[in-house]
């Protein structure tokens, strides 16, 4: 899987999530939803995700809490930040959200969607000493469950094709399938052509790719 961002600089982004998480649930009083609902909504997240430098490795934790707050406007005197943050439950919580991004490629605003900071709290207390893909394994499981297979990927195990498979008859990318089959791309909103060539090659109708019973195909370029 083609990352956003090398792994050279996960360690930081890791660390600035942990310590973002930390001061703005231990030091600002924040619940930590109610901070990542406004990490996404200002736009700061998206940047996070796709490794802008300034935010994966120039900023601490602090100052990205605080540019988040000042974005949305909120007028109150900023606590003065820890000496160290270590690894209270608040940090590990956005330290590994910042490693759940980057290993799958979601959008935080995806996995926000699909699993609440509180959940990833209650998984403090068996994973923290866990190895971290030991949480994504987790956190998939319980997404899974929450969601059921999307028809596409339904579609493809009746027929028998691997994601690499079918993407090449497709001629689409293998991370394009994927996102369709997680939900992170709106199949609804796929091009229609693609949708005719993944009907055609997995012997079905387009509508049963659809994630609605009756949506309308609509281009994306």
């Amino acid at each position: 899987m083609i990352r956003a961002y090398d792994n050279q600089y996960l360690d930081d982004a890791m660390k600035c999530l942990g310590e973002a998480m930390d001061y703005a649930a231990n030091r600002c009083k924040m619940d930590m939803d109610v901070f990542l609902e406004l990490f996404i909504g200002t736009g700061y997240a998206e940047q996070f995700a796709a490794g802008v430098p300034k935010y994966v490795s120039g900023t601490s934790g602090t100052e990205l809490v605080i540019d988040v707050l000042t974005k949305t406007g909120m007028d109150m005197e900023y606590p003065q930040a820890e000496v160290d943050y270590d690894y209270s439950p608040q940090y590990w919580c956005g330290w590994i959200l910042a490693y759940y991004q980057w290993y799958t490629g979601r959008s935080f605003k995806e996995i926000r969607e699909h699993i609440t900071m509180q959940e990833i709290e209650k998984l403090y207390p068996t994973l923290h000493e866990a190895s971290e893909k030991k949480f994504v394994d987790t956190v998939n499981r319980i997404i899974r469950k929450k969601n059921p297979p999307t028809r596409l990927q339904a579609q493809r195990k009746i027929s028998g094709y691997s994601q690499r498979e079918l993407a090449e008859k497709v001629g689409i990318s293998v991370r394009t399938l994927q996102q369709y089959e997680i939900r992170a791309k709106d199949i609804n909103k796929a091009a229609g052509v693609t949708l005719l060539a993944l009907a055609k090659v997995l012997g079905c109708r387009v509508e049963d790719l659809l994630e609605c019973d009756s949506g309308e195909v609509e281009g994306n370029n």
